[in-house]
């Protein structure tokens, strides 16, 4: 099947795994109103069309800081136990639709505990919503599994704190650990002893780099902190010239070491210039692990369905280059190997063979 024969609604059907979606940055245009008018905060507008056009348009900035800024209004619903509940259950609901069949979704406790709730109490609330809306999921007949990545936030200094709850609820559905936030400024060494602890406790983690910031700190992310997959990664190019493989490049590479690519994402914080130019086409025809991802999909305006469809219509992309992200993203997921491999054998390739 060529680029061209591959229409929305036969990707829509393909199964999909994402690896880098934040839970703040994906509501329900309606829910954030909502919740907003629930707990007295003032929103740019309260038409939920009109708020998922105000979000888009100030991600498109080209500005990495005031896109972080738009967060503001989803993080002040998110504040309570019934925020956390109804966004968490929709997350996963939301995904499925979008057929989703494996997902790891990550937050940074720290930022909702305005309310009240303690960082256990965040966890825990969250879980009990991800596991709702895994249930109703599978009883509609879109069964999916969504694990999450608990965030310390880098600018800040608890990050050792995130760390200790990713390896205290690893058996409560807490997969791995991240640091998020602004990249440029706060090299994730300054972390070493959340990602040392991390390491001895055997709990995988990611690094946001290689975004705002180039080259130094996906090095620092990967051989200094021990990162077993980066986020984004965009820059990694950087470290390629006329098709050659620096050592960094070559590292990554060769290692299998997956880059959770987020092409829409890149575009409006001005990491990359266009879908046909992204990176992620060059790494993935030079071997790389490339994974697509959504990042945020309310502040992105996107889903799973659109980045591929993206990618088809402005990149050249196949089926099987659809499939190939999508194999690369279970085979890199923070789960068991035998979990990944009946992931691959017994959903995403059957139904990537179904909707040829």
């Amino acid at each position: 099947m060529t680029a061209t024969r591959v229409d929305a609604e036969v990707i829509r059907r393909l199964p999909k795994a994402v690896l880098h979606d934040h839970l703040d940055g994906g509501l329900r245009p309606a829910t954030v109103v909502e919740l907003a008018a629930a707990v007295g905060h003032t929103l740019p507008t309260t038409d939920p069309d009109e708020l998922a056009a105000w979000y888009y348009e100030a991600a498109n900035s080209g500005d990495l800081v005031r896109y972080i800024a738009t967060f503001e209004h989803t993080l002040a619903v998110m504040q309570n136990r019934e925020g956390l509940l109804r966004v968490a259950e929709e997350y996963v609901l939301d995904l499925a639709a979008d057929g989703v069949v494996y997902a790891e979704v990550r937050y940074a406790p720290e930022l909702n505990t305005r309310g009240g709730l303690t960082l256990n109490e965040v966890v825990e609330t969250v879980q009990e919503g991800l596991a709702a809306g895994m249930a109703k999921a599978a009883a509609a007949g879109t069964p999916l599994r969504v694990g999450t990545l608990l965030c310390g936030m880098r600018m800040f200094d608890r990050v050792r704190e995130a760390a200790d709850l990713a390896v205290a609820y690893r058996d409560a559905g807490v997969v791995g650990f991240d640091i998020a936030g602004a990249e440029d400024g706060f090299p994730p060494a300054d972390h070493l002893d959340a990602f040392e602890h991390l390491r001895r406790e055997s709990v995988p983690f990611t690094i946001h780099a290689g975004e705002a910031h180039g080259l130094p700190s996906i090095h620092q992310a990967l051989q200094v902190c021990g990162a077993q997959r980066i986020g984004h990664g965009v820059r990694l190019t950087e470290d390629i010239v006329d098709g050659k493989l620096g050592r960094l490049a070559g590292w990554v590479r060769d290692r299998r070491i997956a880059l959770e690519m987020c092409p829409t994402s890149n575009l409006q914080t001005g990491c990359a210039t266009s879908i046909a130019e992204h990176p992620i086409t060059a790494l993935k025809d030079m071997g790389f692990r490339v994974t697509l991802n959504t990042d945020n999909r309310l502040v992105s305006g996107t889903t799973m369905t659109r980045e591929m469809s993206l990618l088809v219509e402005e990149a050249g992309w196949t089926v099987e280059d659809l499939r190939t992200v999508t194999v690369n993203a279970v085979k890199s997921a923070f789960i068991p190997f035998d979990e990944r491999k009946a992931l691959i054998e017994d959903v995403v390739l059957p139904g990537y063979a179904a909707a040829l």
